[in-house]
């Protein structure tokens, strides 16, 4: 079942343990069918995403799930988000750390089990390979058996579905960050993006690395989540758990024989083959195991076979556990301090992320002070800055804003490109426009290095106004002399 390993010379360790491939074995039962509920859902998901359309008017993608990086935009079907919003998504990311918290402190590394695109493309390629190579035994038979030609096209078989399973799961990236229907044309034709090809063959080889090859030793040395989430469970957190009080001491046992004076455990092995990553789960908590639950079932059908009730494993608490094995009453309780913060954390961002996004400015003002010059003294004496104004309109229409200077005494203001006292400019819209501006000061009776002054974009048809402060630079009193 293991692959033989060379072992050191005495009186020294090896530096890398070869790995030991696992061979899980088929299972049925209600775990099993909701990961493969959840499977079909995640996939789907993924795959169908960013072929829905949203209509947002014209001269707008209509992709409902689009990173527009050659727009700059962020789009999420009614969500429309800039650069210069990157905290929403931040305010998101948050949000689902929050959510992965709150429901490992409930339910353990249900996420790591059923969820986890690791887990999922996982799954999907062990079914490919039950599909080519048989179960668990027959898998085992092959591997062992020398090369012939029953072998050699049931491993290619199973290579090249991986491939294209990998492949599409690539493929399926690209379409987020560019037009589904568009790029999957193109890029069948030779005529799409560089970076799409790029992206496609990256995604392709990880995929079929990770989840083909790699599997669990992705979950026990790469991911960081089984180590972080020891910190986020408790003795009173759900885990796929093994009831040694029911189940030990444990024994081969015969048929008709008594179960008096010994536990519900026949010592069978069934968690152990069904598990995907080669744990015990009779050892008690482990940092590979990814609570998949495919143990209960497993376990579950060797009780009914023999008599006994279901649930020697199941979702259960290290408390109650214990709880059962001194005579003691058993209770779960939801509301916890950890589980009582998560959630008022969560309400608060959201609550956040909410007002924010239906308070939002429809447009933005950022001015830009030259630096070199900072300044330059005209020959009357009066004192000139440089400026650039970004104005960036988030709406779909073109809009007239209205510059307003205010701060400095008499200060005259010239916007490159528009006639003599013309104090407004256009907005094209959904775009980020920029202007130049030059400030005049009439001389000053005493100089100071510096003067505050606030200047104000306001939308001439809604009064929507935003304003920025800036630094009027002037030359001190000893570079006038």
């Amino acid at each position: 079942m293991h692959e033989n390993v060379t072992p050191p010379p005495p009186g020294q360790s090896a530096l890398y343990k070869a790995r030991e491939p696992i061979y899980p074995k088929r299972v049925k039962g209600k775990f099993r069918t909701i990961k493969w509920g959840v499977l079909v859902f995640a996939l789907a998901v993924y795959y169908i995403l960013p072929w829905i359309r949203w209509d947002r008017g014209p001269n707008a993608p209509d992709q409902a799930v689009l990173a527009d990086f050659a727009g700059g935009r962020f789009y999420f079907f009614f969500l429309e988000i800039w650069p210069q919003e990157i905290y929403y998504i931040t305010g998101l990311l948050i949000l689902a750390s929050l959510a992965l918290f709150l429901v490992t402190s409930l339910f353990g590394r249900v996420w790591c089990g059923y969820a986890c695109p690791q887990t999922v493309w996982t799954d999907l390629f062990i079914a490919v390979e039950r599909l080519f190579e048989g179960d668990r035994n027959a898998r085992i038979k092959l591997d062992r058996a020398p090369l012939s030609f029953n072998k050699a096209w049931r491993k290619t078989g199973k290579h090249i579905v991986w491939v294209l399973i990998a492949f599409a799961t690539g493929g399926a990236l690209i379409l987020y960050y560019h037009d589904a229907p568009t790029i999957f044309a193109t890029f069948f034709t030779g005529s799409a993006p560089p970076s799409a090809y790029i992206f496609a063959s990256i995604l392709t080889f990880t995929t079929y690395a990770l989840a083909g090859t790699m599997r669990e030793q992705v979950c026990t040395y790469l991911c960081p989540w089984p180590r972080i989430q020891a910190a986020l469970t408790d003795e009173e957190a759900l885990n796929v758990t093994y009831r040694w009080d029911r189940g030990e001491p444990r024994g081969a046992h015969k048929k008709n024989a008594s179960w008096d004076g010994r536990g519900d455990c026949i010592d069978c092995n069934a968690c152990v083959v069904a598990c995907p990553v080669g744990v015990d789960i009779r050892h008690g908590a482990q940092l590979e195991c990814i609570h998949c639950a495919l143990c209960i079932d497993a376990c579950d059908t060797i009780m009914e076979r023999v008599g006994r009730p279901t649930g020697l494993i199941g979702y259960d608490t290290d408390k109650n556990v214990q709880a059962r094995a001194k005579g003691q009453p058993t209770e779960y309780r939801l509301l916890r301090p950890r589980v009582i913060l998560y959630s008022v954390l969560i309400v608060v961002v959201s609550a956040l992320m909410v007002v924010g996004l239906s308070t939002r400015a429809t447009f933005e003002l950022n001015v830009i002070k030259d630096r070199s010059p900072p300044f330059v003294q005209l020959s009357n004496g009066d004192i000139r800055n440089g400026y650039t104004i970004k104005l960036v309109n988030k709406r779909g229409v073109d809009r007239e804003v209205e510059l307003r200077i205010s701060g400095i005494n008499n200060v005259s203001s010239e916007i490159i490109g528009n006639s003599e006292n013309d104090d407004t400019v256009i907005m094209s819209a959904e775009h980020v426009d920029r202007f130049r501006i030059l400030l005049t000061s009439p001389k000053p009776e005493k100089y100071a290095s510096t003067q505050k002054l606030l200047i104000e974009a306001i939308d001439v048809a809604t009064g929507e106004r935003q304003s920025n402060r800036i630094f009027f630079a002037m030359p001190k009193d000893n570079e006038n002399d």
